[in-house]
């Protein structure tokens, strides 16, 4: 209990508006079919969270700022402006998302909702320390755990679930292909490698470690506690993802709803399990892992260009302390916004976000892979070669799946 943190909240904060709607999608366009990938999508992710992790315990700051010791100055302001554009979009599909959710249940207008979800994010970003926000709402993120609840009362064919598990079904069209670079993309996210790194350097920093000397190096108890940590996260995530895809099989792709345009659709996966309340249901959850994703995917591009030019930064201080870090947060939510006026459809554009973060994501790892093989930025504490093998294997597979969508 005690490794549990940053992990944890990176593991919740990827079951985010995004990844419910692409897993939706995925379960009711080709039922089962993919369930392999939340096998697989599991080792895969904890190994590049646990790399991300590493880099930001040894070297005692994030990943932008050992791209700018390794990297031209170009390439870096390449890797950042894109993560910004792509988180920026994430938040206005997010935002989208729960605003569509939350009005089926109270009638209000969408785009009032939208506008409201993000004055209140951030403001809490803005006054309250990420922890605080966090550690309130996880527990609203078990409610996604109605959907193992709702496959037991439904009652899955379980042959045919545990040989799609087991038993992988390779793609065959460019949807299909689409669908597990999404996937890939939702649940092996860039803001999530950011994230993860940047969140280990806040850590030592309220462990009182404020200069970046007394925060390079790390104990093998602590690189220890921070992989069952990530371990953790990162399965729990994945569990929702298995889930979420089996839940919409059996109960809108079996029945002939195969294609969700609404959320309300993707809402009556919960009917079986929360009859007329399945709504309430769908949007808590949807509404609950908005509020965590939301400054994950801010905080992570601010935290990137700060670092990058060299900005004061962090959200454990005051907005007068790091005014253009926060200004950064401000601006990419209030774009958000503007691009969930002009009228967007909300799953649509979820599921869209996760395919561009599915692309961007590989050439990413690849300077991850760089930085974490690199013995002196790593103060002679480089990841192990079986996580080198797993990161690269990963890196590999996103390739394949982001090459095969285009020539299939």
């Amino acid at each position: 209990m005690k490794s549990l943190g940053p992990g944890v909240i990176t593991g919740a904060a990827d079951d985010d508006p995004s990844g419910i709607a692409t897993y939706s999608v995925v379960g009711a366009q080709l039922g089962t079919k993919l369930l392999w990938t939340a096998l697989l999508t599991w080792p895969l992710m904890a190994a590049v969270q646990v790399m991300c992790a590493r880099i930001g315990m040894v070297t005692g700051q994030g990943l932008a700022g050992n791209f700018k010791r390794r990297f031209p100055a170009w390439l870096l302001r390449g890797f950042v402006l894109a993560l910004l554009v792509v988180n920026t979009i994430n938040i206005a599909a997010d935002l989208a998302g729960m605003a569509d959710a939350a009005e089926m249940l109270s009638g209000i207008n969408s785009r009032l909702l939208v506008a409201a979800f993000a004055l209140v994010i951030s403001w809490a970003t803005v006054r309250l320390r990420y922890h605080q926000i966090a550690n309130v709402l996880k527990w609203l993120v078990l409610v996604l755990f109605a959907y193992p609840i709702t496959a037991f009362v439904v009652g899955a064919p379980w042959g045919r679930v545990l040989r799609d598990t087991l038993l992988p079904s390779i793609p065959h069209s460019r949807d299909e292909w689409s669908m597990l670079v999404a996937i890939f993309g939702t649940t092996i996210s860039p803001y999530l490698f950011f994230w993860q790194a940047s969140e280990e350097v806040e850590e030592n920093k309220e462990a009182g470690l404020t200069t970046l000397a007394q925060r390079r190096g790390a104990t093998d108890k602590e690189l220890q506690m921070r992989r069952m940590d990530v371990g953790v996260g990162t399965f729990f995530s994945n569990m929702v993802m298995f889930f979420i895809i089996l839940t919409t099989a059996i109960t809108l792709n079996s029945h002939g709803i195969t294609h969700i345009e609404t959320t309300r659709q993707a809402a009556e996966a919960l009917r079986p399990l929360a009859g007329r309340f399945a709504t309430a249901l769908f949007t808590a959850g949807i509404v609950g892992v908005g509020f965590l994703a939301i400054p994950t995917l801010a905080g992570s591009a601010a935290y990137a260009f700060a670092e990058t030019l060299g900005w004061r930064q962090g959200l454990d201080k005051k907005l007068k302390q790091a005014r253009a870090f926060y200004a950064l947060i401000l601006l990419s939510t209030a774009v958000a916004v503007g691009l969930d006026f002009v009228g967007i459809n909300p799953v649509k554009a979820l599921y869209w976000t996760a395919i561009i973060n599915g692309l961007l994501a590989p050439f990413l790892l690849v300077a991850i892979l760089v930085i974490a093989s690199d013995r002196k930025l790593m103060q002679g504490q480089p990841s192990s070669r079986l996580g080198l093998s797993v990161v690269v294997i990963t890196t590999l597979a996103m390739f394949a799946a982001g090459v095969a969508m285009f020539v299939v």
